[in-house]
């Protein structure tokens, strides 16, 4: 099943205005667009002139906001061998977890539980996989909801000591893991969440990145603790992974570093140039 995208481009455009502070009035007057064409692009009306004008205001990358809004762009389908997607529906709307192994020794681990864990505890057992820990991107009632399901073996839980949640071993970001023969990495995305954590897990076929609500398919999460925060450890922590990083959010698609770079509106400094045409 290929999920939709998290946001619209509308959701961009509202996340961009809630973490700068700037009201509709403003953003009108400073992008210099008619009001009630801001007004009708913000209620799902494509008008490309208005919003390649609104996007630098907002800092964001103009023509990847048009092609949000155009619908022309989702990230390729992804398979890797050790890594399952489970998405589940919470309230009015839906949540991913996710279930990672070592494919020589079966031991696995889970990241968050999602709103129900039952067909991820099923798939592990169907594999033969060893579920040995559960790991936590932040503690948001979507994505924790289910932890006792994972939890039956008595496997451990761990958190982020930035944010705490019962019965979980605590660590500092830069604590490494494993599972199995996999390492895995913690790295620091705070600003959806006080400590949102990405986790980086390496001996697949590819880096693999589980990454919560930090960062979506062309989005992000809402910069509800610091917006601020949220581009900068994103910045830090997943744009400087190699491209081909396969890229797991908490919501929406899987996607990778690469595709980020060129295709989220929230990174314009990412977007490569056109090439120069030659002179004849």
């Amino acid at each position: 099943m290929l999920l939709p995208l998290e946001d619209l481009y509308t959701d961009v455009i509202a996340k961009a205005q809630r973490g700068l502070e700037i009201n509709d009035q403003e953003l009108a007057s400073q992008a210099g667009v008619d009001p009630q064409l801001l007004e009708s692009v913000k209620s799902g009306t494509v008008d490309e002139d208005v919003l390649e004008k609104i996007a630098p205001v907002l800092k964001l990358h103009g023509p990847t906001l048009v092609v949000m809004a155009r619908k022309t762009w989702r990230p390729h389908p992804l398979e890797i061998n050790g890594l399952r997607q489970f998405n589940t529906t919470f309230d009015d709307m839906t949540v991913n977890a996710y279930l990672v192994w070592d494919t020589t020794t079966k031991a696995g681990a889970a990241f968050d539980s999602g709103a129900d864990a039952s067909d991820m505890a099923d798939m592990a057992r169907a594999l033969g996989v060893r579920l040995e820990a559960v790991f936590l991107t932040h503690t948001h009632p979507d994505h924790v909801a289910d932890i006792a399901t994972l939890r039956k073996g008595k496997q451990p839980l761990y958190a982020c000591e930035k944010e705490p949640w019962e019965g979980a071993t605590l660590f500092s970001i830069g604590k490494e893991f494993t599972i199995g023969n996999l390492r895995v990495e913690t790295r620091q995305t705070t600003g959806h969440s006080k400590g949102g954590t990405t986790y980086v897990i390496h001996g697949l076929a590819r880096p693999i990145a589980i990454v919560g609500d930090a960062l979506f398919a062309s989005s992000m999460g809402g910069g509800a603790v610091s917006y601020a925060d949220a581009l900068k450890t994103n910045r830090e922590s997943i744009f400087t992974l190699p491209e081909n990083t396969v890229v797991c959010p908490g919501h929406g698609p899987m996607t990778t570093v690469g595709e980020e770079r060129q295709h989220n509106p929230f990174y314009p400094e990412y977007k490569r140039a056109p090439h120069p045409v030659p002179s004849e």
